[in-house]
């Protein structure tokens, strides 16, 4: 429960860094959208929150195969046409069915590789947003928070 009050304690740090952080999902093979769900999946911690000196925000990715399908999902809809309709998108979805029936889909070491690039994408994010609270003067606060 502690580790949700820090987190909540620093909204207007998390705002900043994913301005600033857009550039990079822009560079990754993510969407806008599939980053969002990433970011749902993740939760930040700080390990050794006693000794700020020695404290890092990490990001616990543990979760992200959950929304793995999902993103998966929202990367077959975004280039087959988007929002407009189903005439575009029926021929790519059947397809995208036909082979995940056959098991021969792009789930398998693709959603892996997706995967880790959002861990290693989370952390960074994580080491921004440590970098951020460090240079508002938060950060010891912010740690001691965590403590608690």
């Amino acid at each position: 429960m502690s580790d949700s009050d820090w987190t909540d304690r620093i909204a207007g740090e998390r705002m900043a860094v994913d301005q600033r952080f857009n550039e990079q999902v822009k560079a990754s093979s993510f969407s806008s959208q599939q980053w969002g769900l990433v970011m749902t999946a993740v939760e930040f911690e700080i390990e050794n929150p006693g000794d700020p000196d020695a404290a890092r925000i990490v990001a616990d990715t543990s979760k992200l195969s959950s929304v793995m399908p999902e993103m998966e999902r929202v990367a077959n809809q975004s280039p087959m046409g988007g929002p407009g309709g189903d005439s575009g998108g029926s021929g790519g979805g059947l397809l995208s069915g036909v082979k995940d029936a056959l098991g021969l889909g792009g789930s398998g070491g693709g959603n892996k590789q997706q995967e880790e690039e959002a861990a290693r994408l989370a952390q960074a994010y994580a080491e921004q947003l440590q970098e951020k609270l460090e240079s508002n003067g938060r950060w010891k606060s912010v740690c001691e928070q965590a403590q608690r």
